[in-house]
């Protein structure tokens, strides 16, 4: 019986280097003002308030302003998502 061939195999070849592609941020520099200036409209809202025992910033809402200043607040953070 014949001795089969036996198949050389090629030397190790590495694998293709990788592009590297930059990862582009865009610039969001008007993220950082408003977040920080919503949470401090927020917290002189709520301060406002209670200095002067819910006659200001506005007497019709009463103790709704407390949700209105939290609202701020919140509104703060829905910004803060936007940072990169």
């Amino acid at each position: 019986m014949p001795k089969s061939r036996i198949r050389k195999k090629a030397d190790y070849t590495p694998p293709p280097s990788k592009q590297v592609t930059a990862i582009k941020l865009t610039s969001r520099t008007w993220v950082a003002p408003v977040m920080l200036a919503m949470f401090v409209i927020g917290l002189a809202w709520i301060v406002v308030f209670y200095v002067t025992d819910g006659s200001l910033p506005i007497d019709a809402l009463g103790n709704w302003n407390i949700v209105v200043g939290f609202g701020f607040i919140a509104a703060g953070f829905g910004v803060s998502t936007q940072w990169k």
